[in-house]
Protein backbone atom coordinates (compact mmCIF):
# COMPACT_ATOMS: atom_id res chain seq x y z
CA UNK A 1 0.00 0.00 0.00
CA UNK A 2 1.19 3.55 -1.10
CA UNK A 3 2.44 5.59 2.25
CA UNK A 4 0.92 8.54 1.15
CA UNK A 5 -2.33 7.00 1.39
CA UNK A 6 -2.39 5.58 4.43
CA UNK A 7 -4.22 7.53 7.45
CA UNK A 8 -1.67 10.53 8.24
CA UNK A 9 -1.56 11.45 12.16
CA UNK A 10 0.10 15.16 13.35
CA UNK A 11 1.39 15.38 16.68
CA UNK A 12 2.62 18.76 17.55
CA UNK A 13 4.91 18.58 20.24
CA UNK A 14 7.40 15.86 21.42
CA UNK A 15 6.75 16.57 25.30
CA UNK A 16 4.81 13.90 27.59
CA UNK A 17 1.63 14.07 25.53
CA UNK A 18 3.12 13.46 21.95
CA UNK A 19 6.22 11.22 22.34
CA UNK A 20 3.58 9.06 24.62
CA UNK A 21 1.19 9.21 22.06
CA UNK A 22 3.91 8.40 19.32
CA UNK A 23 4.87 4.88 21.76
CA UNK A 24 1.49 3.88 22.60
CA UNK A 25 0.02 4.02 19.37
CA UNK A 26 -0.42 0.73 17.07
CA UNK A 27 -1.65 0.47 13.78
CA UNK A 28 -0.19 -1.13 10.94
CA UNK A 29 -1.87 1.16 8.02
CA UNK A 30 -1.06 4.62 9.27
CA UNK A 31 1.89 7.36 9.41
CA UNK A 32 2.58 9.96 11.71
CA UNK A 33 4.56 13.19 11.23
CA UNK A 34 5.83 14.66 14.70
CA UNK A 35 6.44 18.37 14.49
CA UNK A 36 8.83 19.95 17.15
CA UNK A 37 10.50 23.15 17.34
CA UNK A 38 13.35 21.36 19.20
CA UNK A 39 15.26 18.61 17.86
CA UNK A 40 14.84 17.04 21.78
CA UNK A 41 12.56 15.76 24.26
CA UNK A 42 13.13 17.24 27.84
CA UNK A 43 12.16 16.06 30.91
CA UNK A 44 11.35 18.80 32.47
CA UNK A 45 10.87 17.41 36.02
CA UNK A 46 14.20 18.16 36.57
CA UNK A 47 15.08 21.29 34.49
CA UNK A 48 15.30 23.40 37.82
CA UNK A 49 19.02 20.93 38.46
CA UNK A 50 19.92 22.33 35.61
CA UNK A 51 19.35 26.29 36.29
CA UNK A 52 21.18 25.07 40.23
CA UNK A 53 23.90 23.28 38.62
CA UNK A 54 23.33 20.29 39.70
CA UNK A 55 22.93 17.90 36.49
CA UNK A 56 24.33 19.33 32.44
CA UNK A 57 21.69 19.75 29.89
CA UNK A 58 22.80 16.65 28.25
CA UNK A 59 22.01 14.47 31.14
CA UNK A 60 17.91 15.33 31.31
CA UNK A 61 17.19 15.23 27.26
CA UNK A 62 17.31 12.87 24.39
CA UNK A 63 17.15 13.64 20.50
CA UNK A 64 13.64 12.75 19.46
CA UNK A 65 14.96 11.27 16.90
CA UNK A 66 16.61 9.15 18.71
CA UNK A 67 14.02 7.74 20.84
CA UNK A 68 11.17 7.56 18.04
CA UNK A 69 14.55 5.59 15.50
CA UNK A 70 12.56 2.18 15.90
CA UNK A 71 9.37 3.46 14.46
CA UNK A 72 9.96 3.74 11.08
CA UNK A 73 6.14 4.81 10.83
CA UNK A 74 6.81 8.00 12.34
CA UNK A 75 8.88 10.93 10.82
CA UNK A 76 10.07 13.98 12.73
CA UNK A 77 9.92 17.62 11.48
CA UNK A 78 12.01 20.17 13.62
CA UNK A 79 10.28 23.26 12.77
CA UNK A 80 7.78 25.92 14.28
CA UNK A 81 4.03 25.90 14.20
CA UNK A 82 2.53 28.91 13.09
CA UNK A 83 -0.95 28.32 12.24
CA UNK A 84 -3.62 25.63 12.86
CA UNK A 85 -6.73 25.36 9.85
CA UNK A 86 -9.09 23.33 11.31
CA UNK A 87 -11.39 23.46 8.49
CA UNK A 88 -8.55 22.57 5.79
CA UNK A 89 -6.89 20.15 8.14
CA UNK A 90 -3.94 21.62 7.95
CA UNK A 91 -0.90 22.80 9.98
CA UNK A 92 1.25 25.80 8.83
CA UNK A 93 4.59 25.58 9.71
CA UNK A 94 7.52 28.34 9.77
CA UNK A 95 10.46 26.47 7.55
CA UNK A 96 8.00 24.89 5.15
CA UNK A 97 6.27 26.26 2.10
CA UNK A 98 3.06 23.97 2.17
CA UNK A 99 0.59 23.39 4.69
CA UNK A 100 0.95 19.58 5.91
CA UNK A 101 -1.68 17.91 6.06
CA UNK A 102 -3.65 15.18 8.47
CA UNK A 103 -6.40 13.10 9.03
CA UNK A 104 -5.78 13.16 12.74
CA UNK A 105 -4.13 15.61 14.89
CA UNK A 106 -2.59 16.14 18.29
CA UNK A 107 -2.41 19.06 20.00
CA UNK A 108 0.53 18.64 22.46
CA UNK A 109 2.45 22.13 22.73
CA UNK A 110 2.87 22.61 26.22
CA UNK A 111 2.28 25.32 28.00
CA UNK A 112 4.25 28.70 27.94
CA UNK A 113 5.38 30.94 31.12
CA UNK A 114 2.47 33.67 31.87
CA UNK A 115 2.96 37.18 34.04
CA UNK A 116 -1.13 37.37 34.84
CA UNK A 117 -0.74 40.59 32.41
CA UNK A 118 2.60 42.39 33.14
CA UNK A 119 5.12 40.97 29.76
CA UNK A 120 7.13 43.14 30.36
CA UNK A 121 8.05 41.69 33.77
CA UNK A 122 9.73 38.84 31.38
CA UNK A 123 12.61 40.38 31.14
CA UNK A 124 13.28 40.83 34.11
CA UNK A 125 12.07 37.83 35.97
CA UNK A 126 12.16 35.16 33.47
CA UNK A 127 10.80 31.32 33.87
CA UNK A 128 11.68 27.92 33.77
CA UNK A 129 10.45 26.12 30.62
CA UNK A 130 13.55 25.06 28.32
CA UNK A 131 17.27 24.21 28.61
CA UNK A 132 18.19 27.77 26.94
CA UNK A 133 15.89 28.92 29.95
CA UNK A 134 18.01 26.84 32.51
CA UNK A 135 21.34 27.39 31.27
CA UNK A 136 20.64 31.01 31.11
CA UNK A 137 19.51 31.07 35.15
CA UNK A 138 22.26 29.22 36.09
CA UNK A 139 24.81 31.77 34.48
CA UNK A 140 23.21 34.49 35.76
CA UNK A 141 23.34 33.30 39.36
CA UNK A 142 26.64 32.39 39.27
CA UNK A 143 27.71 35.40 37.53
CA UNK A 144 26.60 36.99 40.24
CA UNK A 145 28.54 35.57 42.58
CA UNK A 146 31.90 36.31 40.64
CA UNK A 147 30.59 39.77 40.61
CA UNK A 148 29.93 39.65 44.94
CA UNK A 149 33.39 38.57 44.88
CA UNK A 150 35.02 41.60 43.24
CA UNK A 151 32.25 43.97 44.68
CA UNK A 152 33.50 46.65 47.31
CA UNK A 153 30.33 47.85 48.52
CA UNK A 154 28.50 45.48 51.32
CA UNK A 155 25.54 46.59 50.23
CA UNK A 156 25.94 45.65 45.93
CA UNK A 157 27.07 42.35 47.37
CA UNK A 158 23.89 41.41 49.33
CA UNK A 159 21.64 42.61 46.51
CA UNK A 160 23.97 40.32 43.96
CA UNK A 161 23.76 37.38 46.43
CA UNK A 162 19.70 38.04 46.89
CA UNK A 163 17.63 35.23 44.64
CA UNK A 164 13.87 35.71 44.72
CA UNK A 165 11.99 33.04 43.38
CA UNK A 166 8.37 33.82 42.80
CA UNK A 167 5.63 31.15 43.19
CA UNK A 168 5.82 28.84 45.61
CA UNK A 169 4.12 25.13 43.29
CA UNK A 170 6.26 22.88 42.51
CA UNK A 171 8.99 24.65 40.75
CA UNK A 172 8.99 27.10 42.97
CA UNK A 173 9.92 25.73 46.10
CA UNK A 174 12.36 23.25 44.36
CA UNK A 175 14.18 26.42 42.79
CA UNK A 176 14.48 27.86 46.28
CA UNK A 177 15.39 24.89 48.07
CA UNK A 178 18.44 24.00 45.31
CA UNK A 179 19.74 27.48 45.57
CA UNK A 180 19.71 27.49 49.19
CA UNK A 181 21.90 24.30 48.97
CA UNK A 182 23.84 25.57 46.11
CA UNK A 183 25.02 28.79 48.46
CA UNK A 184 25.39 27.51 51.77
CA UNK A 185 26.52 23.66 50.89
CA UNK A 186 28.65 23.87 47.44
CA UNK A 187 30.09 27.04 47.23
CA UNK A 188 30.89 28.01 51.11
CA UNK A 189 34.11 27.18 50.60
CA UNK A 190 34.87 28.04 47.33
CA UNK A 191 35.42 32.73 47.69
CA UNK A 192 37.78 34.16 49.83
CA UNK A 193 35.90 37.87 49.90
CA UNK A 194 32.61 36.91 50.37
CA UNK A 195 30.45 34.36 52.24
CA UNK A 196 27.97 32.68 50.15
CA UNK A 197 26.66 31.02 53.40
CA UNK A 198 24.78 34.48 54.00
CA UNK A 199 23.16 34.44 50.40
CA UNK A 200 19.53 35.18 50.62
CA UNK A 201 16.97 33.02 48.72
CA UNK A 202 13.59 34.70 48.95
CA UNK A 203 10.53 32.71 48.00
CA UNK A 204 6.93 34.63 47.06
CA UNK A 205 3.79 32.57 47.29
CA UNK A 206 0.41 34.58 46.60
CA UNK A 207 -1.38 31.53 48.65
CA UNK A 208 -0.98 31.02 52.51
CA UNK A 209 0.86 28.14 51.78
CA UNK A 210 3.43 26.55 49.50
CA UNK A 211 2.28 23.90 47.36
CA UNK A 212 -1.29 24.54 47.34
CA UNK A 213 -2.26 21.55 45.48
CA UNK A 214 -0.64 19.22 47.85
CA UNK A 215 -2.53 18.31 51.03
CA UNK A 216 -2.40 21.31 53.74
CA UNK A 217 0.37 19.54 56.22
CA UNK A 218 2.42 18.71 52.94
CA UNK A 219 2.59 22.34 52.29
CA UNK A 220 3.16 22.98 55.81
CA UNK A 221 6.21 20.33 56.20
CA UNK A 222 7.20 22.04 52.86
CA UNK A 223 7.82 25.73 54.17
CA UNK A 224 8.91 25.02 57.55
CA UNK A 225 11.76 22.47 55.68
CA UNK A 226 12.99 25.71 53.63
CA UNK A 227 12.75 27.91 56.48
CA UNK A 228 15.00 25.84 58.38
CA UNK A 229 17.15 25.37 54.98
CA UNK A 230 17.42 29.00 54.98
CA UNK A 231 15.01 30.25 52.56
CA UNK A 232 12.85 33.37 53.64
CA UNK A 233 9.42 32.50 52.72
CA UNK A 234 7.02 35.07 51.97
CA UNK A 235 3.19 33.46 51.85
CA UNK A 236 0.13 35.67 51.45
CA UNK A 237 2.03 38.18 49.27
CA UNK A 238 1.78 39.35 45.64
CA UNK A 239 4.55 41.15 43.16
CA UNK A 240 3.33 44.65 42.55
CA UNK A 241 6.09 46.07 40.77
CA UNK A 242 9.52 44.69 39.13
CA UNK A 243 12.29 46.72 38.22
CA UNK A 244 15.95 46.13 37.56
CA UNK A 245 17.56 44.16 40.53
CA UNK A 246 14.04 45.60 42.85
CA UNK A 247 10.95 43.51 43.45
CA UNK A 248 7.92 45.30 45.32
CA UNK A 249 5.41 43.32 47.53
CA UNK A 250 1.58 44.64 47.48
CA UNK A 251 2.82 44.25 51.20
CA UNK A 252 4.79 47.41 51.30
CA UNK A 253 8.12 45.11 51.34
CA UNK A 254 10.89 45.78 48.67
CA UNK A 255 13.42 43.46 47.84
CA UNK A 256 16.69 44.35 46.67
CA UNK A 257 18.04 41.29 44.09
CA UNK A 258 20.58 40.60 40.95
CA UNK A 259 18.57 37.40 40.23
CA UNK A 260 14.72 37.21 40.20
CA UNK A 261 13.03 34.04 38.56
CA UNK A 262 9.01 33.96 37.51
CA UNK A 263 7.32 30.17 38.45
CA UNK A 264 3.63 31.54 39.61
CA UNK A 265 2.16 31.12 36.39
CA UNK A 266 1.54 28.93 33.28
CA UNK A 267 -0.71 29.53 30.52
CA UNK A 268 -1.15 27.53 27.35
CA UNK A 269 0.39 27.93 24.31
CA UNK A 270 -0.85 31.31 22.30
CA UNK A 271 -1.76 29.53 19.53
CA UNK A 272 -4.87 27.96 21.07
CA UNK A 273 -6.56 31.30 21.19
CA UNK A 274 -6.40 31.27 16.96
CA UNK A 275 -8.27 28.08 16.53
CA UNK A 276 -11.77 29.12 16.91
CA UNK A 277 -12.63 27.20 19.99
CA UNK A 278 -13.18 28.10 23.17
CA UNK A 279 -10.59 28.55 25.81
CA UNK A 280 -10.40 29.25 29.63
CA UNK A 281 -8.81 32.71 31.15
CA UNK A 282 -5.22 30.91 30.63
CA UNK A 283 -5.64 30.12 26.66
CA UNK A 284 -6.22 26.43 27.58
CA UNK A 285 -8.77 24.66 25.28
CA UNK A 286 -12.13 23.36 26.36
CA UNK A 287 -11.97 20.28 25.02
CA UNK A 288 -15.32 17.72 25.01
CA UNK A 289 -14.66 14.60 27.25
CA UNK A 290 -12.77 12.38 24.95
CA UNK A 291 -10.32 15.20 24.16
CA UNK A 292 -10.86 15.97 21.40
CA UNK A 293 -11.93 20.03 20.06
CA UNK A 294 -15.33 20.24 19.55
CA UNK A 295 -16.84 20.11 16.16
CA UNK A 296 -13.69 18.99 14.68
CA UNK A 297 -13.70 14.78 16.46
CA UNK A 298 -10.57 14.38 14.38
CA UNK A 299 -8.63 16.71 16.37
CA UNK A 300 -7.23 16.09 19.87
CA UNK A 301 -5.27 18.39 22.76
CA UNK A 302 -3.60 16.91 25.08
CA UNK A 303 -1.50 18.12 28.01
CA UNK A 304 -1.02 21.53 29.57
CA UNK A 305 -3.06 23.02 27.27
CA UNK A 306 -6.01 21.71 27.71
CA UNK A 307 -9.25 22.28 30.35
CA UNK A 308 -11.25 19.22 30.97
CA UNK A 309 -13.20 18.93 34.21
CA UNK A 310 -14.27 14.62 34.25
CA UNK A 311 -17.20 13.44 35.16
CA UNK A 312 -17.19 13.19 38.97
CA UNK A 313 -16.55 17.44 38.48
CA UNK A 314 -13.28 17.46 39.39
CA UNK A 315 -10.54 19.38 36.55
CA UNK A 316 -7.71 17.11 35.07
CA UNK A 317 -4.02 19.02 36.57
CA UNK A 318 -1.68 20.42 33.65
CA UNK A 319 1.21 17.80 34.82
CA UNK A 320 3.01 15.57 32.89
CA UNK A 321 1.35 11.90 34.48
CA UNK A 322 -2.10 13.71 32.94
CA UNK A 323 -0.63 13.95 29.69
CA UNK A 324 1.10 10.82 29.19
CA UNK A 325 -2.61 9.28 30.25
CA UNK A 326 -4.43 11.10 27.83
CA UNK A 327 -1.97 10.76 24.92
CA UNK A 328 -2.62 6.62 25.49
CA UNK A 329 -6.67 7.34 25.61
CA UNK A 330 -6.32 9.12 22.49
CA UNK A 331 -4.72 6.65 20.54
CA UNK A 332 -7.08 3.95 21.57
CA UNK A 333 -9.90 5.85 20.39
CA UNK A 334 -7.54 6.67 16.98
CA UNK A 335 -7.33 3.18 16.57
CA UNK A 336 -10.67 2.17 17.35
CA UNK A 337 -11.61 4.75 14.89
CA UNK A 338 -9.73 3.26 12.32
CA UNK A 339 -10.49 -0.06 12.97
CA UNK A 340 -14.46 0.46 12.59
CA UNK A 341 -15.78 1.02 9.11
CA UNK A 342 -16.93 3.97 8.62
CA UNK A 343 -15.40 5.34 12.08
CA UNK A 344 -17.02 5.27 16.02
CA UNK A 345 -19.15 8.25 16.33
CA UNK A 346 -17.48 10.83 18.50
CA UNK A 347 -20.42 10.60 20.74
CA UNK A 348 -20.12 6.98 20.88
CA UNK A 349 -16.27 7.47 21.79
CA UNK A 350 -15.57 6.82 25.90
CA UNK A 351 -14.67 9.83 28.14
CA UNK A 352 -11.06 10.51 29.56
CA UNK A 353 -10.92 9.30 33.13
CA UNK A 354 -7.90 10.45 35.25
CA UNK A 355 -6.19 8.54 37.14
CA UNK A 356 -4.71 10.53 40.26
CA UNK A 357 -1.64 8.49 41.42
CA UNK A 358 -0.25 11.80 43.74
CA UNK A 359 2.16 14.01 43.33
CA UNK A 360 5.74 14.79 44.50
CA UNK A 361 7.91 17.81 44.99
CA UNK A 362 11.61 17.74 46.16
CA UNK A 363 12.87 20.42 48.65
CA UNK A 364 16.30 19.56 49.50
CA UNK A 365 19.24 17.11 50.13
CA UNK A 366 16.93 14.55 52.23
CA UNK A 367 13.95 16.74 51.80
CA UNK A 368 10.85 15.90 49.85
CA UNK A 369 7.11 15.57 50.27
CA UNK A 370 5.20 13.17 48.18
CA UNK A 371 1.43 12.39 48.52
CA UNK A 372 0.77 8.97 47.20
CA UNK A 373 -3.06 8.25 47.01
CA UNK A 374 -3.62 7.26 50.29
CA UNK A 375 -0.37 8.10 51.78
CA UNK A 376 1.42 11.16 52.71
CA UNK A 377 5.04 10.89 52.79
CA UNK A 378 7.74 13.32 53.93
CA UNK A 379 11.78 13.58 54.54
CA UNK A 380 13.80 10.85 53.16
CA UNK A 381 11.26 8.30 52.46
CA UNK A 382 9.79 10.76 50.03
CA UNK A 383 13.10 11.81 48.84
CA UNK A 384 13.79 8.64 48.00
CA UNK A 385 10.36 7.79 46.25
CA UNK A 386 11.18 11.17 44.56
CA UNK A 387 14.65 9.94 43.17
CA UNK A 388 13.07 6.39 42.35
CA UNK A 389 10.37 8.18 40.09
CA UNK A 390 12.21 10.53 38.55
CA UNK A 391 14.39 7.83 37.64
CA UNK A 392 12.33 5.14 36.40
CA UNK A 393 10.68 7.85 33.83
CA UNK A 394 13.87 9.50 32.70
CA UNK A 395 14.05 8.58 29.27
CA UNK A 396 17.30 6.69 27.93
CA UNK A 397 19.53 4.06 29.99
CA UNK A 398 22.52 6.54 29.53
CA UNK A 399 20.91 9.24 31.26
CA UNK A 400 19.63 7.02 33.91
CA UNK A 401 23.09 6.31 34.90
CA UNK A 402 24.84 9.26 34.34
CA UNK A 403 22.04 11.30 36.67
CA UNK A 404 22.46 8.18 39.22
CA UNK A 405 25.77 8.71 39.21
CA UNK A 406 25.54 12.91 39.26
CA UNK A 407 23.27 12.62 42.18
CA UNK A 408 25.47 10.25 44.31
CA UNK A 409 28.71 12.27 43.53
CA UNK A 410 26.65 15.22 45.15
CA UNK A 411 25.19 13.58 48.33
CA UNK A 412 28.95 12.32 48.89
CA UNK A 413 31.05 15.27 48.63
CA UNK A 414 28.59 18.34 48.81
CA UNK A 415 29.46 19.40 45.02
CA UNK A 416 27.94 19.72 42.03
CA UNK A 417 29.72 19.33 38.54
CA UNK A 418 27.67 21.80 36.09
CA UNK A 419 29.19 25.00 37.75
CA UNK A 420 31.02 26.32 34.39
CA UNK A 421 30.07 29.78 32.74
CA UNK A 422 30.13 29.85 29.29
CA UNK A 423 29.13 31.97 26.44
CA UNK A 424 29.93 34.81 28.28
CA UNK A 425 32.70 37.12 29.45
CA UNK A 426 32.86 38.46 33.10
CA UNK A 427 30.66 41.01 33.82
CA UNK A 428 26.45 42.06 33.92
CA UNK A 429 24.40 39.07 33.06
Amino acid sequence: MNTEQCPHIVVLGAGFGGLTFCQTFRHAEARITVIDRQNHHLFQPLLYQVATAGLSAPEIAQPIRSILSDQPNVRVLMDEVREIRLGERAVVLRDRPEPVGYDYLIIALGGVTTYFGHPEWEALAPGLKSLEDAVRIRRRVLLAFERAEMEPDPAVQRRLMTIVVVGGGPTGVELAGAFSELSRNVLRTDFRRIDPTRARVVLIEASPVVLSNFPKDLGENATQTLREMGVEVHTSAKVKALSEGRVELDTGEVIEAETVLWAAGVGANPLTRTLGVAVDRAGRIQAAPDCSLPGHPEAFAIGDLVSLVQEDGRPVPGVSPAAMQMARHVARLIEQDLASPGGVPAAERPPFRYWDKGSMATIGRSAAVAYLRDFHLTGMTAWFAWLLVHLLFLIGFRNKLAVFLQWTYSYFTYKRGARIISGVRPGPP
